[in-house]
C-alpha cells in the first residue's frame, strides 16, 4: 500500500491551488475597478470539491490493521485542518459574493492585501511541511525531523502576522464613517481570511505531535 502521505501531500497540492486562485480573485475584490470576480470564484471553488475527492480518497483508502508511523487518529486530525483551510478560502469567496458591489474602502487596501500575502505564505509553509514530513516518515533521519519543526515555527509566526494585520483592519473600519452591513461585511471577510492562517497553524501542531512518537 502506498504512503497515506503521498495522499496529503496530493491533498496539500491542491489546497495550494487554490490558495492561488483565492489570491486573485480576491485583489480582484479588493479593487473596485475589478468586474471579474465571478470569472475567478469558481476555479478556486471547483479546486476545493478537487480537495475534497481527494480527501474522500485518503479516508476511505486506509484499511483496519494498516501499519503506519503515526496513529490513524492523528492523521485524520492533521487531513481535517489542512482541509479546513480550503474550505475558509471557499467561505471567504462565498462572502464575498453576497454582495453586489466589489471593492473595500481605500483607506484598507493594503492592509486586506497583506492579510491574503500572509495567508498565503502560511498556505506554501504548510505545503513545504507536509513534503518534509513525508520525507521523515521515509528515512527517520534527525535532519529532516529538525528541518519539518523549524517550517512548523515558521508557519507559526506567520499566522501571528496574520492576527496582527487582521486587527489593523478592524480597529478603523469601526470607526469609518461607513453605512452599518459593509462594517459588518468587511470585519467578517478579515475574519475568515484570518482564519484560513489559522487552520494552517492547528495542522502545524497536529504535524508536531507526530514528530513527537
Amino acid at each position: 500500500m502506498t504512503s497515506p502521505f503521498e495522499g496529503l501531500e496530493e491533498h496539500a497540492e491542491k489546497v495550494k491551488e487554490c490558495a492561488w486562485a483565492f489570491q486573485q480573485a480576491i485583489e480582484c475584490h479588493a479593487s473596485a475597478r475589478c468586474r471579474q470576480f465571478e470569472e475567478l470564484r469558481p476555479n478556486a471553488v471547483d479546486l476545493e470539491h478537487e480537495a475534497d475527492t481527494v480527501k474522500r480518497r485518503i479516508r476511505g483508502h486506509l484499511p483496519m490493521g494498516t501499519l503506519m508511523p503515526v496513529s490513524k487518529f492523528q492523521l485524520f486530525r492533521y487531513l481535517r485542518e489542512q482541509d479546513q483551510v480550503v474550505d475558509a478560502v471557499k467561505d471567504a469567496l462565498n462572502w464575498i459574493s453576497y454582495r453586489s458591489e466589489p471593492g473595500i474602502p481605500d483607506e484598507l487596501h493594503k492592509d486586506f492585501i497583506r492579510l491574503v500575502d500572509a495567508v498565503i505564505d502560511a498556505i506554501e509553509e504548510m505545503i513545504r511541511m507536509v513534503k518534509g514530513a513525508r520525507e521523515y516518515f521515509h528515512t527517520y533521519t534527525e535532519k529532516h525531523r529538525v528541518a519539518v519543526k523549524k517550517i512548523i515555527r515558521t508557519v507559526r509566526a506567520q499566522e501571528h502576522a496574520a492576527d496582527r494585520i487582521e486587527a489593523a483592519i478592524k480597529h478603523p473600519i469601526l470607526n469609518m464613517p461607513v453605512d452599518p452591513v459593509s462594517v459588518f461585511h468587511v470585519v467578517h471577510l478579515a475574519e475568515i481570511i484570518g482564519s484560513i492562517a489559522d487552520h494552517a497553524e492547528n495542522a502545524g501542531d497536529t504535524m508536531r505531535a507526530m514528530l513527537a512518537r
